[in-house]
């Protein structure tokens, strides 16, 4: 992952990594404890893996997941 470069006052840039953070904060860490630090990464990742990239509908990809979208997207540009 890059740290954010970007001019000072430019706060577009960030809210997509602020968004995935509240989601997953409010989605799964507010929701359990977890006994050992491989438990909450275990858990993270597949919050991550199965859920966020594969399941969860984003209204910003047209109501698609992540992994549809992509999907999607690849063939239009093979198509084109």
């Amino acid at each position: 992952m890059a740290a954010s470069m970007s001019r000072k006052g430019n706060c577009y840039v960030n809210a997509p990594m602020e968004s995935f953070w509240g989601s997953l904060k409010n989605e799964l860490i507010h929701h359990q404890r977890y006994a050992t630090r491989a438990d909450a990464e275990s858990a993270i990742t597949g919050y991550i893996e199965i859920f966020y990239n594969r399941q969860r509908r984003h209204s910003r990809l047209g109501y698609l997941s992540p992994a549809s979208f992509a999907e999607k997207f690849s063939r239009q540009k093979l198509a084109a």
